[in-house]
C-alpha cells in the first residue's frame, strides 16, 4: 500500500474512455507555481487511513472500471509497482499521471504491464523548466522515448495501451510557445491542453484521515 493523501471517488474526465476513481499521493520533486495540489508537494500531507482506501478499492472492484494514480508525483513512492499490481489483481485498469522525471520507475511498470494509460506532463519548453517548475526537465525525453517504444510492442497493442502528453496552458504561453513544445516531441500519439486556472486547492478527500 502506498500513502494516499486524497481521493476523488468518481471521475468521468481523468481516464479517457473509463469511469474512474482518482487517488492522490503525497510528495513531488517539482515546485510548479501554479500547482492545484500544492499542499501535497512537501510530502507531509495528512493521509487517509490505509484501511479505508483498501476497503474502498475492494468494494468498488468489478463495479468501477479504472483507477487513476495522481499526485503529487506517484513515481516517488517505492511501493508503486506492488500497488499497481494489486489494483490489476482486483480487475482495475490503471492510469498513471506523472511529470516524467523518473523513467526508470515507469520502465518497471511498463515491463510488468501494470499500467494501461499514462499521462505525462509537458509543462513548458524544456529550457524553461527550471524557471517554471523549479526543476530541470531531466528524464522527460527518456520517458517519452520509452513510451513510444512500448507503444510498438505486441503486448501494448493487444492490451490497448495508450498515453498522452498534457500541458496546462499558462497565461504567458503563446501559440508560438505551444508550437515550440510540439516540435520538441513530434512523435506522441495524443496531446491534451488543459486550461489554466488560478491555483486554488481542488483536492477531494473521501475518507477519515489520520497522520501518515
Amino acid at each position: 500500500m502506498i500513502p494516499i493523501a486524497g481521493m476523488a471517488p468518481t471521475s468521468t474526465v481523468d481516464f479517457p474512455g473509463r469511469l474512474a476513481a482518482v487517488l492522490f499521493t503525497p510528495g513531488c520533486n517539482y515546485r510548479c507555481w501554479y500547482c492545484h495540489n500544492s499542499r501535497l508537494i512537501d510530502g507531509d500531507a495528512r493521509c487517509l487511513d490505509p484501511r479505508c482506501v483498501r476497503d474502498f478499492l475492494s468494494a468498488r472492484a468489478g463495479l468501477l472500471p479504472g483507477i487513476v494514480i495522481s499526485g503529487g508525483e506517484p513515481t516517488l513512492q517505492p511501493g508503486l509497482p506492488a500497488f499497481c499490481r494489486r489494483l490489476k489483481q482486483l480487475g482495475y485498469a490503471v492510469k498513471l499521471d506523472t511529470n516524467g522525471s523518473r523513467p526508470q520507475v515507469l520502465a518497471t511498470l511498463l515491463s510488468q504491464h501494470l499500467v494501461d494509460y499514462v499521462a505525462v506532463d509537458h509543462k513548458a519548453p524544456l529550457a524553461d523548466y527550471p524557471r517554471i517548475c523549479g526543476h530541470d526537465a531531466a528524464g522527460l525525453t527518456e520517458t517519452v522515448e520509452l513510451l513510444c517504444r512500448h507503444m510498438r510492442t505486441p503486448a501494448a497493442r493487444r492490451g490497448g495501451f495508450n498515453w498522452e502528453l498534457r500541458t496546462t496552458v499558462l497565461p504567458e504561453f503563446t501559440e508560438a510557445t505551444l508550437a515550440r513544445m510540439r516540435a520538441e516531441f513530434p512523435q506522441v500519439p495524443r496531446r491534451r491542453r488543459n486550461p489554466y486556472r488560478d491555483a486554488t486547492p481542488t483536492l477531494i478527500v473521501d475518507a477519515p484521515a489520520k497522520p501518515a
